[in-house]
């Protein structure tokens, strides 16, 4: 490995960005530079290489009209974004990289040869189009020139210090297109379900690594002390998750909230200093697909859906195997007690199926009670 090119690794592993990389037809060579220096678990979540016509279809459910393109490209680091953003460590800036090439191979080929490599964040899209001079170099030769251009890509992301030398000769010319996005066309991909989540993080940067998420969902129209002390007693009790609030932008019986709307809320989140999350996953019990291995905070009536039959078509082994699920990538449910049908309940009070039981955990009705709704909240202000 060359010198230049540890050290932009280097600087890349110390960036605390964290990447999914999906890679087709070529850039081989920077997976190795990027896994061979130290440090390479805390940026690279995962690398998929989806090199068959079938695996391009797994990927993206259908078939590409064609592998070679910009759009392939973009297409791909958006998967690599949206699957980067349900692995990251929390707090942390992540990315998607997608590339394809059609390189110099055992055939003569009659196109041209060349690649295209993306980079998706939250609110950019930067997309790299090469055509190299055919005859000048051998396939591990332009491997090793669109493995240069992977390199880059991630390097602009993570806003490092850093010299890229990409060999590229005098024809040679890279294309470079940039999209940036505001919070408006975030949301709003959120919302059309392109993009999974949108996450602010409001709160003081974090003293410690946060091993995963302790995500308490709900509506919060208005966002009340009931929520945040709520949330207060469940870090105090489960002091390995980053604490975070989380809103469904899409609802499973209602229109779509507004980006006004949504933004209306965020700011509440803003003003008390505490991160929250927009997705558009209005299904309890299918959020684990977003945020794998978290906790998360409900009350006993959530609890008590959660666990019924009626929801999953009136079948009780459905409901089982569903959350034995996620049972098995370490989610767990913190139950503060809610009314139900007139009676304050906790967990307690429970019918939870026993090989369920320890992924359910009670907070004290001596350390959380909210007898105060939302709903209530918005009557008594003529809302």
């Amino acid at each position: 490995m060359e010198t230049w090119v540890r050290a932009v690794v280097e600087a890349i592993h110390s960036s605390r960005a964290q990447a999914v990389i999906y890679l087709a037809g070529g850039a081989s060579q920077a997976l190795g530079w990027l896994l061979s220096v130290p440090g390479a678990s805390g940026s690279v979540l995962e690398v998929v290489v989806p090199y068959s016509r079938a695996s391009m279809v797994q990927l993206f459910g259908k078939l590409p009209l064609q592998f070679t393109t910009k759009q392939t490209a973009e297409d791909m680091a958006l998967a690599a974004f949206n699957r980067a953003l349900k692995l990251s460590g929390p707090g942390l800036q992540v990315m998607g990289v997608g590339f394809t090439g059609s390189l110099a191979s055992s055939r003569p080929k009659q196109g041209d040869h060349r690649f295209y490599v993306s980079m998706r964040t939250q609110n950019c899209l930067r997309t790299s189009h090469v055509t190299l001079s055919k005859g000048l170099r051998n396939r591990e030769e332009e491997d090793k020139v669109s493995s240069y251009f992977v390199l880059k890509a991630i390097v602009d992301a993570c806003r490092v210090s850093a010299t890229i030398q990409t060999d590229l000769q005098e024809p040679e010319i890279p294309k470079e297109s940039v999209e940036q996005f505001d919070e408006d066309q975030e949301l709003q991909q959120v919302i059309d379900g392109q993009v999974c989540m949108k996450v602010y993080h409001f709160s003081d940067p974090a003293e410690k690594n946060f091993d995963r998420k302790l995500i308490l969902p709900g509506s919060f129209n208005p966002l009340h002390d009931g929520h945040l002390r709520l949330l207060e007693v469940a870090s105090s009790m489960c002091d390995d998750g980053l604490p975070c609030f989380e809103i469904s932008a899409i609802n499973a019986d209602k229109p779509p909230l507004s980006i006004a709307e949504i933004k209306r809320r965020v700011e509440q989140f803003r003003k008390t200093g505490k991160n929250v999350i927009i997705s558009n996953q209005p299904y309890f019990y299918k959020k684990e697909e977003l945020f794998p291995g978290s906790a998360f905070i409900i009350g006993a009536d959530t609890a008590a859906r959660l666990v019924n039959p009626k929801y999953y078509g009136g079948d009780f082994n459905r409901m089982l195997e569903i959350l034995l699920e996620c049972k098995n990538t370490g989610t767990t449910f913190l139950v503060g007690g809610r009314e139900i049908e007139g009676v304050f309940k906790v967990l307690e009070d429970l019918d939870i199926p026993r090989e369920l039981k320890d992924m359910f955990i009670s907070i004290p009705e001596e350390k959380f009670r909210m007898d105060i709704s939302s709903t209530e909240l918005r009557k008594s202000q003529g809302l």
